[in-house]
């Protein structure tokens, strides 16, 4: 009959406790790679779900771009507006639909300089808030043409209020419509990451599953008897 020796009792001991390290870990394993699993999925439905719902709005409004809408005719206009040092389009949208995030760039884009052919190339910030009179003193004129002097603006007989500067209010509704727009192309490419995130999850997650799988039915080697 065999007997135990206290140090086999010790060896066995620590080949349990390692074995159930082992367990804990292997099985630690599959539970992080279903969690990266759910995530991915999760991130890549979000991605998706939140890249139609940009499409969806755009398509409502039902913007079409305009025929000047493109690169070489863009060009031409603001050479002729006598515009310099501005950022030009370099996509065109002429007679297209505008139903996705980057065509909504590129026409923001094209706003912004049909709105600096009607302002002389000057911006919201260098207009006066007011239509000035013609014989307004050069000192109380803005650069870009009007007055913030209610002194020497035009004044409307009706209301007996200072007329606003019609051209200024134009960038008002310039700034608001882009702003919006670039917010969809925002949104847009922000769907888009979340799908290259969620596919880089589920990936890594399906790794962990196979190390751990892989690991858990590796054989083990049996300790030499002696």
């Amino acid at each position: 009959m065999s007997t135990i020796t206290a140090d086999q009792r010790v060896s066995q001991a620590v080949r349990e406790r390692s074995d159930l390290f082992r367990k804990v870990f292997k099985w630690g394993g599959f539970g992080a790679g279903a969690v990266l699993v759910a995530f991915g999925v999760v991130a890549i439905i979000m991605g998706f779900s939140g890249r139609a719902t940009v499409a969806d709005s755009l398509k409502q409004e039902k913007i079409v771009g305009s025929a000047d809408m493109t690169p070489a005719l863009i060009a031409k206009e603001a050479k002729d507006a006598g515009l310099v040092g501005v950022d030009l389009p370099t996509v065109a949208v002429a007679g297209k639909s505008i139903n996705s995030g980057p065509r909504a760039r590129a026409f923001a884009s094209y706003m912004r300089i049909h709105a600096l052919e009607a302002t002389g190339g000057f911006t919201y910030a260098q207009m006066g808030r007011f239509q000035a009179k013609p014989d307004a003193a050069k000192a109380d004129l803005a650069v870009g043409g009007g007055t913030d002097n209610a002194a020497a603006a035009l004044v409307d007989p009706a209301t007996k209020q200072p007329v606003a500067n019609g051209i200024r209010n134009l960038w008002v509704t310039e700034t608001a419509l882009t702003t919006a727009l670039n917010t969809s192309y925002m949104a847009d490419r922000l769907g888009l990451f979340g799908i290259v995130v969620g596919v880089a999850l589920l990936l890594s997650g399906i790794g962990f599953i196979i190390l751990s799988f892989a690991a858990l039915h590796r054989p083990r080697v049996a300790a030499p008897s002696s």
